[in-house]
């Protein structure tokens, strides 16, 4: 007769799985590193694994120096990392998610382009175009999506999305109208934000997404790819973005930090950094480890900053609302 083994205490959950995922167009700025400090705050406060995602899907803009100067610039400020990983590595995953939407006939291709999308005239939430999807009864080529050589793009589910934000940003929208359905492969057969997003979330078994919120807007979108796809959806948490004086988000030639262009050490970029989203009263001389010890959601603004460099400074602003 077997013996039966009986577990004594309670269950314990898996940990969190955090990822920050920059895409490698650029080196590092100051809103990237501003992002990146968050992500690695709020996984290491919370004992989560924290993948790095190196989205590197962009035939035209991805470049491998730029990948690595990331990484330079993140081991220099002191973060770290449990897994990196490129994006391109999980082509096959990207493909099988294709083959999944045109087993469900949810592929169409479409050759709409920018300029008649802005023909349409409606905007979509995120001050870009919205489109109307006119193509959705256009059938793939014999073939497939694998044979067509236009943009393809996937018809949304009808209805309100809710995605949860935990710091209370409501994102509850109609992505198949406030958007209209994404492109999910381009015209050059790269693999589109959208679509690669959400597959590489659940490829890589992320819970948990904290990130800037220009991409709140988008998260019904992904929201709607999940459930097509019947990928579990994660906890999300949206934060301000550093805006440059003219009012838009932070680019990548927008105030690199590292080297002679500074002159600052990390600790110091660090503190400004960290008084910058609201961590420190002041600027003072830290690093990511140190700011680990008082960390808090309930400390960091709400409210986007305006970032100048003025004496060796960095000044932050609230932005207008």
């Amino acid at each position: 007769m077997g013996t039966s083994l009986q577990h004594h205490g309670a269950e314990t959950s898996p940990p969190p799985v955090c990822r920050f995922a920059p895409s490698t167009t650029g080196p590092a700025h100051l809103g990237t590193l501003a992002a990146a400090l968050l992500c690695w705050l709020d996984a290491r406060s919370r004992g989560a694994r924290l993948l790095l995602r190196l989205e590197d899907l962009d035939p035209d803009r991805c470049r491998p120096e730029h990948a690595r100067s990331l990484l330079d610039d993140f081991t220099w400020l002191g973060l770290d990392w449990d897994e990196i990983l490129a994006q391109r590595t999980l082509a096959a995953q990207h493909e099988a998610a294709l083959d999944h939407l045109e087993a469900r006939g949810a592929l169409y291709p479409c050759d709409a382009t920018r300029e008649a999308l802005r023909a349409i005239g409606r905007r979509a939430p995120d001050g870009g175009f919205a489109y109307d999807n006119r193509s959705r009864e256009r059938p793939l080529p014999p073939g497939g999506w694998r044979a067509c050589h236009e943009p393809i793009r996937v018809a949304l589910p009808a209805g309100t999305f809710r995605p949860f934000d935990e710091g209370g940003l409501d994102l509850a929208q109609e992505p198949a109208l406030a958007f209209g359905d994404p492109v999910v492969r381009r015209r050059d057969g790269a693999i589109a934000y959208q679509l690669a997003v959400v597959v590489d979330d659940a490829a890589s078994g992320v819970t948990r997404i904290v990130r800037g919120r220009d991409i709140a807007p988008s998260t019904a979108t992904q929201a709607a790819l999940q459930t097509l796809l019947g990928l579990p959806a994660p906890v999300y948490r949206h934060h301000l973005l550093l805006l440059e004086a003219r009012g838009g988000k932070l680019a990548k030639t927008h105030l690199a930090p590292r080297g002679a262009a500074l002159g600052l050490s990390a600790p110091r970029l660090c503190g400004q950094l960290a008084a910058c989203v609201g961590l420190l009263p002041a600027p003072e001389d830290c690093t990511p480890t140190d700011l680990l010890r008082t960390f808090d959601w309930q400390r960091v603004t709400t409210i986007d900053r305006v970032v100048r460099w003025q004496d060796g400074q960095l000044d932050a602003t609230p932005a207008d609302p």
